[in-house]
């Protein structure tokens, strides 16, 4: 609704501040991990970026009568065929306005199939300012439109960025390819991306352009300029973008075209103050008419007077007011010392999935990634299929198994000296039943290092239930981490409600610890509740989920996502050394 509204003040030529505001508004509840009218209920609309006081008003007038009258005397303004053509990738409000007004395409009804027979009929060309390019581009774009792949398609982040680093690795054994990278929301690691879009700095784009199109990965080639855009379709049916630019302005087209665009444009505002006109070509000086070419982003941002902003922080979320001098020094991958989130295949008969790695091929894993230490948290025995006797056994079992496997592992590296990881933590993953109590015996869990509690059943009861459930469990003087805090799983399942400000207050008084879990379906927490965290004092801990050896690098997607939320390294607990950590998670 915010993104119609804004493409709606954009064709009635409103001014820019109140089309930028819907922009961002809209943005800010794309990616909201609360439901909108949650926050309304609570009277907390202001906390969500982008919701001033005016939108706040409107949001208000909408979850009271269920309508916006202002909204609703807007659209009727605009030809509803607009609105359908706006689902059309690389389609904006203008060239939907101008198409719907050219062509005489109005209603919504089949307005896609109208608008794609007049593409064939060879009459979008003869629009002014349109030509063949336009309309084969906008043809392109229908028919991904027509099959549901329209701007709403969007990739897990890890999916965009396996093909991203196989058409960079490509590229870069041209020698005329001096540096590329990826652009827009894959840069910014978002958790979804759209299109993938890679930045490549050339002296000769017209021979690197000529070798990219041999890729054996692509499958169409939607559109190509002789210098500076290629544009193409693989056969896993994704678009990519690839961009040219000089060495000498590689920097600024690498700000430019990362955003993100709300970032970009409170950049542009900050940069007009100082008589600065920011484009992907340089900075340009308003008096002198002079331009400032940047071969990279630091010197960019130094030439605007500002700390280099790192792309996980360019959202329009004060990074630009903090890069004065007060940016975060955010956490790396090379700062965790640890995971406790691991599952073996020791056979615990869980209530869930088995792990299927064995102890010591995490441990030589975790060695590579240079742990100090690693947790095992196998999910629960099955309750039901176990009595309270045969559970806490297979614990016992299970510390067994353990020390016989660490020690197996020293065997192999005797002759090494300082052995990684140093230590092996006896944990669980807890069912948390919908009444809060742990899906297991107390005498069981005394014999746990540690607890992740974690909710995998019930997601549809109210966030007043939700919230008393999750504080019951984390009641439990053993249970130290809350895992996956929201339970969402993408692209399906956006997870349940809490009260957050609860559970924040909850983890600070009682040191609990929010899990921000790296599975490229999960990376949950997400930022912004990262972020929330961050700022209440509550530490987190990055754990990667793993149920096979090979999957422990996946966390640096939590990483990613702990950068999102400005998380620094002291925010992050397995980034301590082994004995603070032991006495962390002892206390």
């Amino acid at each position: 609704m915010l993104e119609k509204v804004s493409a709606s003040y954009e064709i009635l030529n409103k001014d820019r501040f109140r089309i930028s505001a819907y922009e961002r508004a809209s943005v800010s509840v794309m990616h909201a991990t609360s439901e909108v009218k949650d926050m309304w209920d609570d009277g907390k609309l202001d906390e969500i970026p982008g919701i001033g006081k005016s939108i706040g008003a409107y949001l208000d007038e909408l979850f009271r009568t269920g309508r916006v009258k202002h909204f609703e005397f807007i659209f009727n303004k605009i030809s509803p065929s607009i609105f359908v053509f706006l689902k059309i990738p690389g389609v904006g409000p203008k060239t939907a306005s101008v198409l719907a007004e050219s062509l005489d395409i109005k209603e919504g009804k089949n307005a896609l199939i109208k608008l794609k027979n007049a593409a064939l009929d060879g009459k979008i060309r003869t629009i002014e300012n349109f030509g063949e390019k336009s309309e084969k581009d906008i043809l392109h774009g229908i028919e991904k439109a027509l099959r549901g792949e329209g701007k709403e398609t969007r990739m897990l982040f890890y999916q965009a960025e396996e093909q991203a680093v196989q058409i960079i690795k490509y590229l870069k054994k041209s020698k005329y390819v001096l540096e590329a990278d990826p652009l827009g929301s894959l840069r910014r690691k978002l958790a979804t991306v759209g299109d993938i879009d890679i930045a490549v700095s050339t002296k000769n784009p017209a021979l690197v352009i000529k070798y990219f199109l041999q890729f054996d990965k692509i499958k169409e080639v939607i559109s190509q300029g002789e210098k500076t855009l290629v544009r193409v379709v693989l056969y896993s049916t994704h678009q990519v973008d690839v961009r040219f630019s000089d060495p000498a302005k590689y920097g600024s087209m690498l700000q430019y075209f990362t955003g993100s665009k709300q970032h970009n444009i409170k950049l542009r505002e900050y940069a007009l103050k100082k008589g600065l006109s920011l484009s992907e070509y340089g900075i340009k000086n308003l008096k002198t008419s002079k331009i400032t070419f940047f071969k990279d982003e630091p010197s960019f941002y130094h030439y605007l007077k500002l700390d280099y902003i790192p792309p996980e922080l360019r959202e329009d979320q004060g990074e630009i007011q903090a890069a004065k001098g007060g940016l975060p020094s955010l956490v790396e991958l090379g700062d965790i010392k640890g995971d406790l989130h691991l599952h073996s295949n020791f056979n615990i008969e869980p209530s869930h999935d088995l792990g299927e790695s064995s102890l010591v091929e995490m441990l030589v894993q975790a060695k590579k990634l240079n742990y100090q230490y690693i947790g095992f948290s196998e999910h629960n025995p099955s309750k039901s299929q176990h009595s309270k006797q045969q559970i806490i056994d297979l614990l016992k079992r299970k510390n067994e198994f353990i020390e016989q496997g660490y020690y197996s592992f020293i065997n192999k590296y005797h002759d090494r000296v300082n052995i990684l990881p140093k230590k092996v933590f006896n944990g669980l993953e807890i069912d948390i039943n919908p009444s809060g109590e742990l899906n297991i015996d107390e005498k069981a869990i005394e014999t746990l290092d540690y607890a992740i509690g974690s909710i995998h059943s019930s997601f549809d009861l109210s966030r007043e239930k939700m919230t008393k459930r999750v504080l019951k469990c984390l009641s439990h003087p053993k249970l130290k981490i809350f895992g996956h805090p929201t339970g969402r799983m993408l692209p399906d399942r956006e997870g349940y409600e809490l009260d957050w400000d609860q559970i924040f207050d909850f983890c600070l008084k009682n040191k609990k610890i929010l899990e921000i879990n790296s599975w490229p379906n999960r990376l949950d927490l997400t930022d912004t509740k990262v972020r929330q965290a961050i700022k209440y004092g509550v530490k987190l801990i990055i754990n990667s989920d793993s149920h096979n050896a090979n999957q422990m690098p996946f966390l640096r997607y939590g990483v990613d996502a702990a950068r999102r939320g400005w998380a620094e390294k002291g925010n992050i607990v397995n980034c301590l050394d082994l004995t603070p950590f032991s006495n962390l998670i002892n206390s």
